[in-house]
């Protein structure tokens, strides 16, 4: 089985907006946000293997943010690849991975997730809100297998579900 998580970036600061969407950085609800997902994937023993991320610097910054949160220790690959890409570009950046890896997480952005999580699973409409993560399990043994409509979503998680009362992290 492998298993893909699908995370969204924490949300942009639009006030430090220079004009250049890639140099965009994180807000502070964004940085709480990023935190307290990654301490999530810790605590429910779900961190990944290896995580992929959008060059963008409010993607980088949320996986440094989170990996520190949640002390993760896999390796992390940056690429201008999922900057700005179609679903079918991710899915190919995907099923470049290793095969012993069985967990990957990959960091990016609107509209791609909510397209991607869609296409995987087979349908529906997702939403896919700043700092949401989708886990979507697939029953292969490679990653080159992975297609759409073959995939279970098994959670998709917005960061609000852990801050509201008793439940943050």
């Amino acid at each position: 089985m492998k298993t893909l998580i699908l995370f969204r970036h924490g949300k942009s600061n639009w006030d430090r907006d220079s004009g250049d969407d890639h140099a965009r950085p994180v807000a502070d609800r964004g940085i709480k946000a990023a935190r307290t997902m990654g301490r999530f994937l810790s605590l429910a023993k779900q961190v990944p293997d290896a995580v992929i991320t959008s060059s963008a610097l409010r993607a980088r910054t949320t996986i440094e943010l989170a990996a520190e949160a949640g002390d993760w220790k896999c390796p992390v690959k940056v690429t201008r690849s999922l900057y700005d890409a179609t679903p079918l570009a991710v899915l190919e950046e995907v099923r470049a991975e290793p095969p012993d890896r069985t967990s990957v997480l990959l960091a990016g952005h609107e509209p791609t997730w909510s397209e991607l999580v869609s296409l995987l699973i087979g349908g529906g409409t997702v939403g896919m809100p700043t700092a949401c993560m989708a886990r979507i399990d697939f029953g292969v043994e490679s990653w080159e297998a992975i297609e759409y409509a073959r995939g279970s979503l098994v959670w998709l998680l917005p960061p609000r579900v852990f801050t509201k009362g008793k439940f943050e992290f």
